[in-house]
């Protein structure tokens, strides 16, 4: 299961006279933090090509919460596949911080795709990759402990935006318990619950907005599910615990 995108975003796998193109097609905007910059449903097809920041895709669920679906930074376009196939929008995505981005109307990026084959291809690359991650997390829902799917989280956010710093690693995207909550399935209070855990086996220290992973190859272990807290290996763990 996994947050992120590809390793190289489109943007970035795009040769540098195409990107200039593309982004010469659109006019930039700026979105301040927790702005919605595409809501589900919607009926508009423009795509958005980020230049920074981070932003939020999720979905609303029957109960009335939102589930996180991915997290989408510099290099990467969103409302790509309301563009493509001219339906409505499929997820929501709004602004973590401060984003720049630019947008592109849908005419003019399905216009750009067709006079590039490898672009188009990009852009398929990019929906396959981000079904074969839906399905990985449908088994994970259906699998995994809440404290095992929290690990595999946080090392991914460590791994892809953490920095070094405090006897630790840093997370520096400031998702709050409920955003944890909501990219992993589970409820606050169940994450509030395996975060205390965690800090009790002293594997994060947390703070307002702040996590900070203190024992990484633990968390690891926690996420494989090869571990139990109080880091017994989980083949090794006595029968209940």
């Amino acid at each position: 299961m996994s947050l992120f995108g590809q390793d190289r975003s489109f943007l970035h796998a795009l040769p540098a006279a195409d990107r200039r193109s593309l982004l010469a097609e659109g006019a930039r905007r700026v979105y301040e933090p927790g702005e919605v910059m595409i809501r589900e449903r919607d009926t508009s097809a423009y795509v958005l090509a980020l230049l920074s920041g981070w932003s939020v895709v999720s979905v609303g669920t029957e109960r009335g919460s939102r589930l996180i679906l991915a997290l989408r930074g510099a290099g990467e376009v969103v409302g790509d596949l309301a563009a493509v196939d001219r339906g409505p929008r499929s997820a929501s995505v709004t602004a973590l911080g401060t984003v720049e981005a630019v947008a592109v109307s849908g005419d003019r990026f399905r216009r750009f795709l067709a006079a590039r084959p490898h672009a188009t291809a990009l852009i398929m690359r990019q929906l396959a990759t981000r079904l074969r991650s839906a399905d990985v997390e449908r088994r994970a829902l259906a699998s995994e402990t809440v404290l095992q799917r929290l690990a595999a989280r946080l090392v991914e956010l460590a791994e892809r935006a953490g920095r070094r710093a405090d006897g630790g690693t840093v997370l520096d995207l400031p998702l709050p318990q409920h955003d944890l909550a909501a990219a992993i399935g589970a409820t606050r209070e169940a994450v509030a619950k395996a975060l205390r855990l965690l800090r009790e086996q002293d594997v994060v220290r947390t703070a307002n907005r702040t996590v900070v992973v203190l024992d990484m190859p633990v968390l690891v272990l926690l996420a494989q599910g090869r571990a139990r807290p109080g880091g017994i290996p989980a083949d090794e763990s006595p029968p209940g615990v």
